[in-house]
């Protein structure tokens, strides 16, 4: 499995069953997974993530922007097989020069993840789901995925 991959986008969403809606509108096929703060849509080898703004604000641990938009508001995401290896690719992306956000910690959903903005400041999540079984090269499929 490459570190080099996109598992998931994470769009901030005003409105959870609004945005939802709108990607089954245009193929995405809503998953179980989630819960009320996040809603994960299967793609083609990828997962759309819709996370409401304010919570991906405090996933994060960056306050809101002028009381409502989180910045920014979208994040990428690449899900690792275990915690060492979010630590690895963690330091790894420090070292070229990210800069760290959230360091590498467990989570309370009981997953392990951390933050960095690239050179340019796009967010990067990195996280370790136990939930999200991982195919050999690293995708998600939340539709095979045991609920």
């Amino acid at each position: 499995m490459k570190d080099a991959r996109i598992c998931l986008v994470t769009l901030a969403v005003d409105d959870l069953e609004r945005s939802a809606a709108f990607y089954e509108a245009l193929g995405w096929t809503r998953t179980k997974a989630g819960n009320e703060t996040v809603v994960f849509m299967q793609g083609e080898r990828m997962v759309l993530s819709l996370f409401g703004r304010k919570d991906l604000a405090a996933d994060v641990g960056r306050a809101t922007k002028g009381g409502d938009a989180p910045f920014p508001n979208v994040a990428l995401a690449i899900n690792m097989p275990g915690e060492k290896d979010v630590d690895r690719l963690f330091d790894r992306a420090v070292a070229a020069g990210a800069a760290p956000v959230k360091p590498p910690e467990p989570t309370f959903w009981g997953g392990y993840s951390c933050y960095f903005s690239d050179p340019d400041g796009h967010l990067w999540e990195l996280a370790h789901n136990p939930f999200f079984k991982l195919t050999k090269r690293g995708h998600i499929d939340l539709l095979k995925t045991p609920e």
